[in-house]
């Protein structure tokens, strides 16, 4: 049993766009494939959750599923296609789902999408049934970022980088009527 979840240090994104490329590929998703699992937003933004601001451009990763702790997508499922594993993550069954749209309706993060391939309400259930299901401790965003974007690991583990990171550096997340996500994002340190 672990508690999974992601922490985006963002301000070091250098929009190489290296993570939604390795995220198609893992799950077989065409690389010219807009807005699937995750991608890069580059925009004006303000507000506590993305402050960072540059001289060229400001880059956030989106709409990537939070794996609530509390997911809004979970009780309206007709058919009992999604659930959360032992490790707390969001996933849906393909085979199950019958495409009523209604997780991806109710989605604050605009997180899903139908998958045209499999026929199904996809989205990003780090990589649970590829890199984590082969006994690997990443996910391909994670792994193939050059500027060290995204810490992933377990909560429940206090020595994880990610309890570690947690602990001693300021960070929000973007909640919506408590759905308890698990996706950090860090706060710029001052001065840097």
């Amino acid at each position: 049993m672990a508690q999974l979840a992601m922490a985006f240090d963002y301000e070091l994104c250098i929009n190489c766009k290296a993570c939604v490329v390795a995220c198609k590929e893992e799950n077989g998703i065409e690389l010219g494939a807009d807005k699937h699992r995750l991608w890069i937003d580059s925009e004006d933004l303000t507000g506590d959750y993305y402050s960072l601001k540059r001289d060229r451009a400001t880059f956030k990763p989106t709409q990537q599923c939070q794996q609530c702790t509390k997911p809004f997508c979970l009780p309206v499922c007709p058919v009992d296609a999604i659930d959360k594993d032992k490790n707390g993550i969001v996933t849906t069954d393909a085979d199950k789902c019958i495409l009523c749209l209604k997780c991806i309706d109710v989605c604050p993060y605009e997180a899903r999408y139908v998958d045209t391939k499999r026929g199904f309400a996809d989205k990003c259930i780090f990589c649970s049934d590829t890199r984590l299901a082969r006994g690997e401790t990443t996910t391909a965003c994670q792994i193939t970022c050059p500027a060290k974007v995204r810490i992933f690991g377990d909560l429940d583990d206090k020595n994880s980088e990610i309890s570690q990171i947690l602990k001693n550096r300021e960070y929000t997340q973007i909640e919506y009527g408590g759905n308890k996500p698990h996706l950090f994002y860090l706060k710029p340190i001052k001065n840097s």
